[in-house]
């Protein structure tokens, strides 16, 4: 099973990636419970459906003759393509467990002990089973290496985590919660199926707003968003989910609309009154350090961006081979 070790670092260092908006890696584990070829012909669902159980993905498609958001409806036969908009996710109260007494899921923030709703990585009969895929054919023959996945914001009553976990005794690896600031990214090859582990603290409707972006094999790029309707617990009304609206992008556009405080007065030298630092000392000095960091994060994604470019190019050529 590949590890998705970029997060895990990224997530040691939250302040660096939230000024950066660095893009950091989450790849698919590679099992034999997560095969799957989706068929090019996979028809368009319509009208609104609820998912408490089942498998389920979401993804960037090419389905509607469109770049697109869909959610791959794998819970009955014939599978079908969705709008995301017409599918709540219902995680009953069959998924809930008890946080560890361990503080590797400290990153929870949660207490020892407490319930909590859990979509599983490993599917579970009764629980709805959330995962995300970049397998459409039509992304097949034009996606390059891959795309990012960024958590744009989550509208709920609770906290939530997503973390990936190797076996029963690996130690679990965060790749976006709620007590981190958004937007939160994640590198996703192309070919890739994943499921993880989502964690809600409480029950109610939550709301979570993604994006895909990717660059295409001829030069181009596309990018589109979609909300994940989820409906936690089992007394919690699916109508709700389907009429929620998104506050995130409004939350945004007020915070840029908060005025900025007012500047300190400055002396003729260019020293700021309150701390006798001089202006251009403390410029240059944030200029410097957002600068290394940039660098960082740059070295960080060519990195990746090789290994994976590496990973699928030995993937066609072995395909070729077996040809």
């Amino acid at each position: 099973m590949k590890t998705p070790t970029l997060l895990t670092r990224s997530l040691l260092v939250a302040t660096t990636a939230a000024l950066l908006l660095s893009a950091t890696s989450a790849q698919a584990a590679t099992d034999d419970d997560l095969d799957q070829t989706i068929d090019p012909d996979q028809a368009q669902g319509t009208g609104q459906v609820v998912r408490d159980r089942g498998h389920v993905d979401f993804g960037p498609t090419l389905a509607t003759g469109a770049w697109a958001v869909q959610l791959h409806d794998d819970t009955e036969t014939p599978k079908y393509w969705r709008d995301v908009d017409d599918v709540v996710l219902r995680v009953n109260d069959a998924s809930m467990l008890e946080v560890p007494d361990d503080e590797a899921y400290d990153f929870l923030g949660q207490e020892a002990g407490s319930e909590v709703y859990v979509i599983p990585q490993t599917q579970k009969t009764d629980v709805i089973w959330v995962g995300w895929n970049t397998q459409e054919p039509g992304v097949l023959e034009i996606m390059n290496l891959g795309t990012t996945l960024s958590v744009l914001g989550v509208d709920g009553p609770g906290d939530v985590s997503v973390y990936l976990q190797s076996g029963n005794f690996g130690d679990p690896e965060p790749l976006w919660s709620t007590s981190q600031p958004f937007p939160q990214q994640s590198w996703i090859e192309v070919n890739t199926h994943t499921h993880a582990n989502w964690v809600f603290s409480d029950p109610g409707v939550y709301l979570v707003d993604i994006r895909f972006d990717a660059d295409l094999i001829d030069g181009t790029t596309e990018s589109a968003e979609a909300t994940l309707r989820f409906a936690v617990g089992d007394e919690t009304n699916a109508d709700d989910a389907f009429d929620a609206v998104s506050t995130v992008d409004e939350a945004a556009a007020g915070d840029e609309a908060v005025p900025a405080p007012a500047e300190e007065e400055s002396d003729a030298s260019g020293a700021d009154t309150a701390s006798g630092i001089p202006t251009a000392v403390v410029v240059s000095a944030v200029v410097g350090a957002v600068t290394l960091a940039l660098v960082i994060a740059v070295i960080v994604m060519l990195t990746a961006t090789r290994r994976a470019k590496q990973r699928v190019l030995a993937a066609r050529a072995s395909r070729e081979a077996g040809e």
